[in-house]
């Protein structure tokens, strides 16, 4: 498939044909959390730097955080949040000259009023632009049972879809914890069937929601957010190959007809995550590896100008450490970091150099 996009953020078709891009290039993205404008411009830097195509998305959290922690209506700072967020993107995306996909993450029950909050805000953006303010959402529901995971995501998908926007759903359990949403790892996880997507559950996701618009899928296959120590749970990329399989047999579609997403991609092993590229997967989220790296660069300017960051300047020689303190030097420093970290995710997932975006 040989598409060339207009950079900045894709929705609707746009966004369909990066997915197909990605999957018959045998690549993935990179989807990374994002808390703040140093997160979100060091993502979009590394891209344009390695000419690669990302997904920026946010937790509940991280929108919250975005909004400020002073704002006293939760629910009003998630959707101000999450808004702010995609504005910011939007003005900026087209600039570095990469296409981005803006998604929203893991949202259970209690959090529905948030999507919910967002497609009102997407739909006033529609009114305005002929386009949503975001390219998808997800909802998960994968604790409950598979027929009111499915019912709701229904609804959702229903108020999406004449808007251009997809939905993510996730069937199975993901292990760890993210912003509060996910299932803790317990001893004996590595034989937890939850933590394994059925692919009888898969088709009838297909069954259901395809009729309505577009949706991707994250399948657990032994995934966890977080980094946890080995052996904790077993990565089986094959369950995806076995969802896809079903599901094109049963519909008597083409290979890998399913458009997969891979959570928790933070410490996976590096030949697991090419394998689940194989099988349909062309968006992996990684949300820890990205903190870690901006967080560790930062600790490294404070290690090596502890001083600075306890006085304004040398109790002995009175020279001043403003340039040491001022908080552009250590956030520049934690972007690099991400930056760096970003490159080696692209390598992974085979994305460097394979922006569809028109030069």
């Amino acid at each position: 498939m040989s598409v060339k996009l207009k950079p900045g953020v894709v929705t609707g078709k746009e966004y369909r044909q990066l997915i197909a891009a990605a999957k018959e290039g045998g690549y993935a993205l990179p989807a990374v959390n994002v808390v703040s404008t140093n997160v979100i411009n060091a993502v979009l830097e590394a891209a344009a730097k390695h000419k690669s195509d990302v997904i920026i998305q946010m937790s509940n959290g991280g929108a919250r955080f975005f909004s400020g922690e002073g704002a006293p209506d939760a629910h009003k700072a998630r959707v101000l949040g999450s808004t702010s967020i995609a504005q910011h993107v939007h003005l900026l995306a087209e600039e570095y000259g990469i296409c981005v996909a803006l998604h929203t993450d893991h949202a259970n029950r209690k959090l529905i009023p948030w999507v919910d909050g967002l497609i009102d805000v997407s739909e006033k953006h529609f009114e305005k632009t002929g386009k949503p303010l975001f390219s998808s959402h997800m909802i998960d529901l994968s604790s409950e049972p598979l027929e009111d995971n499915l019912k709701e995501c229904a609804r959702v998908l229903k108020r999406l879809a004449p808007l251009g926007m997809s939905l993510e759903i996730e069937l199975g359990v993901t292990g760890g914890e993210e912003d509060g949403i996910g299932h803790e790892l317990e001893e004996g996880d590595v034989g937890n069937p939850k933590l394994y997507t059925q692919p009888e559950d898969v088709l009838r996701a297909y069954e259901v929601l395809s009729p309505i618009g577009h949706f991707t899928v994250a399948a657990s296959f032994g995934n966890v957010h977080g980094v946890y120590a080995p052996g904790n749970v077993k990565l089986r990329p094959i369950i995806l190959k076995n969802s896809q399989d079903l599901v094109a047999k049963k519909k008597d579609l083409n290979a890998n007809p399913l458009d997969l997403v891979f959570h928790g991609g933070s410490g996976s092993e590096k030949h697991l995550i090419s394998e689940a590229v194989t099988y349909g997967v062309f968006k992996m989220n990684i949300d820890t590896d990205m903190q870690f790296a901006f967080a560790e660069q930062v600790g490294k300017e404070v290690f090596a100008n502890p001083k600075a960051f306890q006085y304004q300047v040398d109790p002995e020689t009175h020279a001043p450490y403003k340039k040491l303190y001022d908080p552009r030097k250590w956030l520049r420093a934690g972007e690099q970091g991400i930056i760096a970290r970003m490159e080696e995710t692209m390598k992974d997932l085979g994305s460097l150099g394979k922006s569809v975006a028109a030069k």
